[in-house]
């Protein structure tokens, strides 16, 4: 593509970024190498089955034999630099895959001729589309056996829209591909050539009128002179590419590049990004201009951190130049730091670079102030500028988790600490229901992968187990109860005695405590030991060891002894008071109930609906996601979900996801509530 000026700015102009995304399998990793190869970056592809890719470099995902993190890759066709990122295509990595659309132009959606249209593809394009990006469809593996390309070429269109229009179409039974944009003649597999071509001309010259009269009077349009009202196409997605590749052999890759260099949007053509200046409510947009004279303006879009080498963050460039001396401050930190190395990134190995311009992706070691999702910036007005959050799929997928040596908790706090700060879709908390460390995920291969870590990476072995279900216990009518504590040891005694009465409250509005003694039977300075008496059994249970909520508890009367009432004296007698109280008021044990959303093919749909059915489950509602995808939504006890990933997949062929929030808590059935309590009674006697 000509420059359209001088200097940084046509530098800058001459920069392609793009994420390779979709479903795994789909053959990214292998494109990235054939890709690398061709432009000489290096000497020759990489096995994905040997482990010797760039992209994938972690000891894990060459055991494992495909991505599990988004790798970051540079090189140049002609003049134009092209930074690409390979992206894992598991859906419980999407905490990798995701923030790779916050630093690109194009995203770049993989499909395998073989296997077609998969979840993570819709998925992606939708993703990709939310943030306004230029969307490409790359189908790869055209030489595979069976493969029914202009099928395949129909069901795209289908399920993303007649706007998909393919710029090249295979020939010679996948062998190479013919250009349809620029040419408009020759031989091909899959329609015709010059059918192709008109439809791609009539497709962008429908954005401009002037064009579109050209077009009738000329029957044609030069496509040398389409460039503005293609990129327009672009951005607006009235103009979806489908570029047909072979990976493997090579075919279609030449071509490829060709497309992105002189087709796809250079960073001053695509749409911006969705900055905010602001928090919260009050949060107004705001454009970054790609203009290297501007102030700096840059998004950390990735972090990783290395035992050895330390953290590193990875960032795209949207407005200003970074150089090696760059003073840049990490959000509304009021501290900046020197930016004394700057790399592109091949994979593992980092390459040092003088200056970043808009549209370029680097990054810096050893700042521990940066997080995933600062903004990167050198003036101050910009402090409380950041990207409108991306939607990240809830973790839902919990296991209990701690030190297998007793006394390295903090440890492993610290070590969870990094590797969530490097995955926005991992979380770890301290549950004080059930006391426990629990780490969240997506599935359970991405726990495994975070456990694997643990152990390989940082030496750090723990013990796991699923976590426990966070059961309350309630009231259901008044009562009251009694309890004189009467001690005597030879000194001096204890002595405490409480009368009270409860009453259950409205579900979710916790608990009371009244004192109503009148008389001073209770002295008022007793009063706190006689709640604090009441709240640990609040803590520990009365029937089945779980907390209990929803409760008032009014201490009306009482008696103590001038020398023998202690605060401790109360404190117990008020416990037991509890007790006795609470086996009066009928008690019962609560469960927590989710909201749950799943999202399956629509031919899965009876399936799952009555598998929740039997999971004590309502179904409250269904709606379609996109085409061939159902959302069913409904609620479930959280008791029940216990490996439901698992089921999930076997239903729906490994394509269902699901998200859930707590919704509120009922009354388990009687038969689950008497084994909790004998399970509690066990354990007492224990």
């Amino acid at each position: 593509m000509p420059s359209r000026s001088n200097g940084l700015a046509a530098e800058m102009e001459a920069v392609r970024t793009l994420a390779l995304v979709g479903a795994s399998a789909s053959g990214k990793t292998t494109l990235a190498e054939a890709l690398l190869q061709r432009t000489g970056a290096i000497g020759a592809a990489g096995s994905v089955e040997r482990g010797s890719t760039v992209s994938d470099h972690d000891p894990l995902e060459r055991r494992m034999q495909h991505s599990l993190n988004a790798s970051i890759m540079h090189m140049t066709h002609g003049d134009t630099r092209i930074h690409f990122i390979d992206t894992p295509g598991g859906p419980d990595f999407l905490g990798q895959s995701l923030p790779a659309l916050e630093a690109v132009e194009t995203a770049a959606v993989v499909i395998n001729a073989s296997t077609g249209i998969e979840q993570m593809a819709l998925r992606m394009m939708e993703y990709a589309a939310s943030r306004h990006l230029t969307r490409m469809i790359i189908v790869n593996k055209i030489d595979a056996q069976g493969v029914d390309l202009a099928g395949l070429l129909e069901q795209i269109q289908a399920a993303f829209g007649r706007e998909c229009l393919p710029l090249n179409l295979p020939a010679d039974g996948g062998a190479r591909v013919v250009d349809c944009f620029f040419n408009r003649e020759g031989s091909c597999d899959v329609g015709s050539v010059d059918a192709a071509h008109r439809a791609l001309v009539e497709q962008v010259v429908e954005v401009d009128a002037a064009f579109v009269d050209r077009y009738l009077n000329d029957g044609d349009v030069d496509p040398a002179e389409l460039h503005a009202p293609l990129e327009q196409a672009l951005r607006e997605g009235h103009l979806i590419p489908v570029c047909f590749v072979s990976a493997r052999t090579g075919a279609g890759i030449g071509e490829l590049l060709d497309v992105v260099a002189r087709l796809l949007p250079d960073p001053t053509e695509a749409n911006p990004p969705d900055f905010l200046l602001g928090e919260g409510a009050a949060a107004e947009p705001m454009e970054a201009k790609p203009d290297p004279s501007l102030h700096v303006l840059a998004h950390v879009f990735k972090v990783t951190v290395d035992p050895y080498v330390g953290k590193m963050g990875i960032f795209r460039v949207h407005q200003g130049t970074v150089t090696r001396d760059s003073q840049l401050y990490v959000g509304d930190g009021r501290k900046p730091f020197k930016v004394g190395h700057l790399f592109m990134l091949q994979g593992k190995d980092h390459v040092e670079v003088a200056r970043a311009l808009p549209g370029d992706i680097v990054a810096v070691a050893k700042v521990d102030e940066i997080r995933f999702d600062s903004v990167l910036h050198d003036a101050a007005e910009d402090d409380h500028v950041h990207l409108a959050p991306l939607d990240f799929p809830v973790p839902v997928h919990g296991l209990a988790i701690e030190p297998k040596r007793h006394g390295d908790e903090q440890r492993m706090w610290e070590i969870l600490g990094k590797l969530v700060g490097e995955d926005p879709c991992l979380r770890v908390e301290h549950v004080a229901a059930t006391n426990e460390s629990v780490v969240y995920g997506l599935g359970d291969l991405h726990l495994r992968v975070l456990l694997d870590r643990l152990r390989e990476v940082y030496k750090f072995e723990v013990n796991t187990r699923p976590p426990r279900i966070a059961y309350r216990e309630t009231v259901t009518s008044p009562a009251e109860g009694h309890h004189r504590h009467k001690k005597q040891t030879g000194g001096a005694g204890q002595f405490g005695e409480v009368f009270l009465r409860i009453e259950p409250m409205g579900r979710g509005e916790g608990f009371e405590f009244v004192d109503q003694v009148k008389g001073g039977t209770i002295p008022g300075q007793f009063i706190p030991a006689v709640e604090k008496g009441v709240r640990e059994v609040l803590q520990t249970g009365a029937i089945a060891g779980y907390p209990v909520v929803d409760v008032r508890v009014v201490v009306y009367d009482g008696k103590h002894h001038s020398v023998d009432s202690k605060d401790i004296a109360f404190a117990t007698a008020g416990r037991k008071a509890f007790m006795a109280a609470i086996r009066d008021a009928r008690p019962i044990v609560l469960e927590p109930i989710v909201q749950i959303e799943i999202a399956a093919p629509d031919g899965s749909m009876g399936d799952v609906t009555g598998d929740l059915s039997s999971r004590r489950g309502l179904v409250t509602g269904t709606s379609n996601l996109a085409v061939g995808t159902v959302v069913i939504k409904g609620q479930v006890p959280m008791s029940e979900l216990a490996s439901y990933q698992s089921r999930l997949n076997a239903m729906t062929s490994g394509q269902g996801r699901y998200t859930i929030v707590l919704s509120h808590y009922e009354a388990v059935p009687p038969a689950i509530q008497q084994t909790l309590t004998s399970q509690h009674r066990v354990r007492d006697e224990e």
